[in-house]
This record gives structure tokens, C-alpha cells and sequence, in this order.
């Protein structure tokens, strides 16, 4: 009996211990779980503004750098030479904005404007077409004007008139054409000589060194060729401009053509 009792106290006191040992391991896991829990009920707050700011730092800093080679490159092409090839461009750019400005300006609606001089002529007669075309501006209209100056002389005399004052508005429209050339021409040449002088100066580098190291060669190679990118850059930019502007010149020369046509046949029509 009293063994009984005593593995019965035994087996109690083992049931005992299991469970407190359970229970005090319990606890644990399920802190572990509540701080996730509070984690994941409580989200850091993200601010826009900063979400947008590293969003930007990525592209600021391809900007910087960017601009960064670019002058680097520039520096390392050899500041005399690069300044000459910078202020081609300048001044290209510079003719090339004021073709093109000029050109818009010069535009004329040449059909708008053949209906006005015949509406009127038929009102108002030569005198009417002339107030209508020295209130129109454009080339068209100048050479209308002249032509219906010497409209009383006869319609040869209106013809080589009109003939010669077109030769004089072509000159106009395609004024500082030839000094755009000339800087699409000077631009790639003058980096040419800047590599030339470049490959002296590398050449110098290795006579004065006594020995081909490759990177003084590779150097001195470099900052050679630069001036050639930089030349050659230069004259593709300057030469679309150029393109561009002869284009539109042969559009107007083009509609300046039939609409004196146009306009020699309304006088034909109302010679009275």
C-alpha cells in the first residue's frame, strides 16, 4: 500500500513537472507571434515626398555625372582647341536660329494673297492691288508689288521685273546658307588638327619617357581623338540645321514660282 501511494506521488509529482515545463515554454512562441502581430498591424509610415526624393536621386545623379564627363571630356581634349570647336558651334547654331526665324517671318500664303490682289483689281484696280500687297509681308508680296508698279508699261517689262526681283528675294532667303557650310566644313577639320597636334604631344610624351609605356600611349591617344568626337558632333548638328533650312528655302522658291505665274495670269485677265 504505502509502495502504491508512494509511485502514485511519484507518477503525480512527474505530471506536475511535465506541465509546468510546458507551460513555461509556451510563452515564447506566442510573444514572438504578438510582436510580429504588432508589426504587422503597424506599417512605418512612408512619406511621399520621400518616396519622390529617391525616385529623383537616381536621375540627379545621372545629371551630375553626365555633366560632369561631359566637361571633363571637355577639359581633356585640350582647352584651346575645344573652346575653338565650341565657339564653332556658337555662332552656327547662332546663323542657323536666325535662317530659320527669318524664314517663318518671310512665309506667305500664296493663295490667300493671289485672291486678295484679284478681288482688288476687280474693285478697286492697280492702285487697290498695290495697297494690298505694301500691307503684306513677304517676299511674294514684294515682287507682286513690283510687277504691278510697272503694270502700265507693258506685261514684258511686268515680266522681267518680276524675273529679277525674284532672283533678288531667292539671294535674301538663302543669305549666310554659305557661312553655315563653311562651319560644317571648319568644325570636323579643326578636330582633325587637334588630334594631329594631340598625337605630336603623345609622341613627345614617349621620346621624353624612353620608353612606349602603353599608358602614355593610351593617353595621349585619348585626349587626341577627343577633339574629333567633339569636331565631328559639331558639324552632324550644324548639317541637320543646314538641311533643314534649304529644304524650306526650296519650298518658298517653289511657291514663290507659281504664284507669280498665278498672278502674271490675273494680269493677263484684267489688262484692259
Amino acid at each position: 500500500m504505502k509502495k502504491l501511494f508512494v509511485l502514485l506521488t511519484v507518477a503525480g509529482m512527474l505530471t506536475f513537472g511535465l506541465n509546468t515545463s510546458v507551460l513555461a515554454e509556451e510563452p515564447a512562441p506566442e510573444t514572438e507571434t504578438e510582436e510580429v502581430a504588432d508589426v504587422e498591424q503597424e506599417p512605418a509610415e512612408v512619406d511621399p515626398a520621400d518616396v519622390m526624393e529617391q525616385e529623383l536621386e537616381p536621375e540627379r545623379e545621372e545629371d551630375q555625372a553626365f555633366h560632369y564627363i561631359l566637361k571633363e571630356q571637355f577639359m581633356e581634349g585640350g582647352p584651346l582647341f575645344m573652346s575653338i570647336v565650341l565657339l564653332t558651334l556658337i555662332i552656327g547654331l547662332g546663323l542657323c536660329i536666325e535662317r530659320i526665324i527669318y524664314l517663318n517671318l518671310a512665309h506667305t500664303n500664296t493663295t490667300k494673297l493671289l485672291d486678295k490682289v484679284e478681288d482688288a483689281i476687280k474693285t478697286g484696280g492697280v492702285d487697290a492691288a498695290k495697297e494690298v500687297c505694301r500691307n503684306t509681308r513677304g517676299p511674294v508680296a514684294s515682287i507682286f508689288y513690283q510687277g504691278l508698279d510697272r503694270y502700265n508699261e507693258g506685261m514684258e517689262v511686268v515680266e522681267k521685273s518680276i524675273v529679277s526681283y525674284g532672283s533678288v528675294m531667292m539671294g535674301r532667303l538663302e543669305m549666310n546658307l554659305t557661312w553655315i557650310s563653311l562651319f560644317i566644313a571648319i568644325a570636323p577639320m579643326l578636330g582633325f588638327m587637334g588630334t594631329v597636334i594631340g598625337m605630336i604631344g603623345a609622341f613627345d610624351a614617349i621620346a621624353a619617357a624612353g620608353d612606349i609605356s602603353p599608358t602614355i600611349v593610351a593617353d595621349g591617344i585619348k585626349v587626341a581623338l577627343l577633339t574629333t568626337v567633339f569636331g565631328l558632333i559639331v558639324a552632324v548638328i550644324l548639317q541637320i540645321f543646314y538641311n533643314y533650312i534649304v529644304s524650306k528655302v526650296d519650298g518658298m522658291v517653289n511657291a514663290m514660282e507659281d504664284a507669280t505665274i498665278s498672278f502674271m495670269d490675273i494680269l493677263i485677265k484684267y489688262k484692259k
